[in-house]
């Protein structure tokens, strides 16, 4: 255990930089401890303060940055496929567009203390269109803000991170193993909570053919666009004709909704998962014909159907 307390105390730097940048870039790395540590280090002449806090704010830039180049080039597939990959799927596009909307820039400042968004919001203000300017004026600000807190606690602990770190190096082995414990235990707990919501959005979908079917039986049903304003801005294709209702606004605005016609409602967002929220608030007001679209609007296009520009269609239903 002592070849480990030095290996971090020699290449404390490198190993910042490369906690850092590997969290950015979206892999389960905790890099906060790392800059804990590094800290105390700091504060007991073991390491340097400026190179970690170099190493830490380079590492954001590195990593967001590739982030928000990618939303910038591909828009909503890069969201699609973080949210994909997430052990929060859609909620986390959904709350940076929240964050995004409400603090422009400055969200990305917000976003390094929010688990499952912090990697989400440099894409988002990338495929919003965000300068590379203002990009990276946020985020470096946000970057020294970030790093300089968790350093800064680091050294104000030191004391005691120096006497936890001499603990666990008579510990050895044990100390290793119950290490790892813990993070299988954190990764239980994520990969729980992600089947929970799936399991919470579990419904009979609807097709794109059947779909088709009801357009073409004349059944005249109604489509809903329950994705957010800035969701629309980010990818504005819409199934023409489709009426444009946040999940946040779907109970308020239910009562303009005919309850004798079939009611389809899509997003683009993995497993339908906001259109299915959706559909269930509807259900329980006692809607009995609601279903989501499997595949949302990609597999709209993919089937090749016309998609149009969105517009805001005034509810007649």
């Amino acid at each position: 255990m002592n070849d480990w307390i030095s290996l971090v105390v020699e290449h404390g730097v490198v190993l910042v930089f490369l906690a850092t940048l590997a969290a950015r870039i979206g892999a389960p790395v905790p890099a906060a401890p790392f800059l804990v540590m590094a800290g105390a280090a700091a504060m007991a002449g073991q390491l340097s303060l400026l190179g970690a806090l170099v190493a830490a704010i380079v590492a954001n830039i590195l990593g967001d940055g590739a982030w928000f180049l990618a939303g910038r080039k591909y828009g909503y597939r890069v969201l699609k496929v973080l949210c994909r990959i997430s052990m929060s799927p859609d909620s986390c596009v959904r709350q940076s567009e929240a964050f995004i909307t409400r603090w422009g820039g400055g969200s990305l400042i917000a976003a390094k203390f929010v688990p499952g968004i912090s990697v989400v919001a440099p894409p988002m203000a990338g495929a919003l269109g965000m300068s590379l300017l203002a990009f990276l004026g946020f985020e470096t600000l946000a970057a020294l803000v970030w790093a300089a807190l968790f350093l800064g606690l680091g050294m104000l602990f030191s004391a005691q991170i120096q006497q936890v770190l001499a603990l666990l190096s008579t510990l050895g082995m044990v100390t290793l193993v119950a290490l790892g414990l813990v993070a299988a235990a954190y990764l239980a707990l994520r990969f729980w909570r992600r089947h929970v919501f799936l399991r919470g959005v579990e419904m009979s979908r609807i097709s794109v053919a059947e779909l088709i079917e009801l357009f073409k039986g004349g059944h005249d049903p109604v489509v809903i666009d329950v994705r957010s304003d800035v969701g629309r801005m980010v990818d504005a294709r819409c199934i023409p004709g489709a009426l444009a209702i946040e999940l946040n606004q779907i109970l308020a605005r239910a009562k303009e909704l005919s309850r004798e016609r079939e009611i389809v409602l899509y997003c683009n967002c993995p497993n339908e998962a906001t259109a299915a929220s959706a559909a269930r608030l509807l259900a329980g007001a006692g809607f009995k014909r609601v279903r989501p679209l499997a595949g949302g609007l990609d597999a709209w296009a993919a089937a090749g159907h016309a998609v149009e520009a969105h517009t805001l269609v005034v509810v007649n239903a």
